[in-house]
């Protein structure tokens, strides 16, 4: 019986709390630093603005964050019939590297929900588009079915285009669905972070909206180092779990990559190393669980990835500079400068962090597996932590205000 096996259900309604649609910000504050800030340290809640937090920070820290970049990933193609069908492209299958795919010239395949799907039985559907005066027409043929996506092919008739121009310039910007709105021109900005570079993620790493190039100049004076990271958040981000217990929940997988200095970066700073939002904490923690099965002969090993209850069935564990060692002995043995991997982590109640010391994150939805890696990290006190921020008007969600979490 595995370590999973022997502990307790933990059952989601326990994560439940009310959270009125007033409570949920709809857009930004103008300024993105002018966001409240909730300080959670020694177990004492507090509160400041988000352009202090250079302030709260440990000294000598390092701050790592995602610069993933959000993609136009919603298409809209029009039947004959007038049918609206709306193509949501969440990851590459062919080639399934997101730079590859999205610098196609020809054709791509991607892992897509499809919105009206019952009004599009078969056939291909075909819009044309204008790009910088080139005209392209783009159809799309459904292939296969799994589960609520579809493998969805692209192909489009002009080779001076490539896909992520299609997307660029036919796509929408896939918003949270609790925000009830349509994309708005100014989403194009505010829902992407200063940082942002690495094209590829369907929903933005919200902790991360809050940062702006004045708060990194008061890192750079109180000479807080930062480090960067990549994790393509796909739409599972926004699924909650509808299971009775987390058990029973099937984590979505989403892909990420680590640049050899920035593991280096890591191991000089163990025990001081704050994460930009939850998906850098599952990067990072992440990083523990592959370094930690990573053996000689390495032309064993297919493709390097997490599952969802590793670090809950694994039985033995190594010191975390032995696993962050052994990802760049792999990397060396490779002539790789790049870990590329991909996760299913689940961090719930109960799960011991091993390179995560602490977390700037926004305030997430009920009963989402986001709560529970906040509960995860400050124990029961979320529910204080999140008591304080309903009584004190904070702003909740994607658009909403922050906090960092200390031990």
């Amino acid at each position: 019986m595995n370590n999973k096996e022997q502990s307790q259900p933990i059952y989601i309604n326990s994560f439940d709390y009310p959270l009125p649609d007033e409570r949920i910000a709809k857009f930004p504050l103008p300024r993105r630093d002018d966001s409240k800030l909730l300080l959670y340290k020694n177990k004492t809640i507090s509160e400041s603005k988000f352009s202090n937090i250079a302030d709260f920070l440990p000294e000598n820290c390092l701050l790592v964050y995602n610069n993933t970049r959000v993609i136009q990933a919603r298409l809209i193609f029009n039947k004959s019939t007038g049918a609206r069908i709306e193509v949501f492209c969440l990851e590459p299958i062919t080639p399934s590297d997101y730079a590859f795919s999205l610098g196609a010239t020809s054709q791509c395949e991607w892992r897509c929900m499809v919105g009206n799907l019952n009004k599009w039985k078969e056939g291909t559907l075909s819009k044309t588009i204008e790009i910088e005066g080139k005209t392209c027409t783009v159809n799309v043929q459904r292939l296969q079915t799994e589960g609520n996506t579809h493998s969805i092919l692209f192909t489009w008739d002009n080779a001076e285009v490539h896909f992520g121009e299609i997307l660029e310039n036919a796509g929408e910007l896939p918003i949270p669905p609790y925000l009830h709105r349509k994309t708005e021109e100014s989403d194009l900005t505010t829902y992407q972070t200063v940082y942002s570079k690495i094209k590829g993620s369907v929903a933005a790493p919200t902790a991360g909206l809050h940062f702006t190039h004045e708060v990194f100049e008061t890192l750079k004076a109180k000479n807080i180092e930062t480090d960067e990271l990549t994790l393509h958040v796909g739409a599972g981000t926004f699924q909650p779990v509808k299971t009775e217990t987390i058990d029973e929940h099937h984590m979505h997988t989403e892909v990420i990559s680590v640049h050899k200095s920035t593991i280096e970066h890591l191991l000089s700073k163990l025990g001081n190393i704050i994460a930009v939002g939850t998906t850098s904490v599952r990067t990072l923690e992440s990083l523990y669980y592959i370094g930690s099965t990573l053996n000689t002969p390495y032309e064993d090993l297919k493709i390097l990835h997490v599952s969802q209850w590793q670090p809950y069935e694994q039985k033995e564990a190594i010191p975390v500079t032995k696993a962050l060692q052994n990802i760049l002995d792999y990397l060396d043995a490779n002539h790789l400068t790049t870990l590329h991997a991909n996760t299913q982590i689940m961090i719930k109640p109960g799960y011991k962090f091993r390179i995560v010391d602490g977390i700037i994150t926004n305030f997430h939805q009920p009963k989402s597996t986001l709560l529970l890696l906040v509960s995860a990290f400050v124990g029961e006190n979320w529910m204080e932590i999140y008591d304080y921020a309903l009584a004190n008007d904070f702003r909740f969600l994607s658009y909403g205000d922050s906090s960092l979490l200390l031990k």
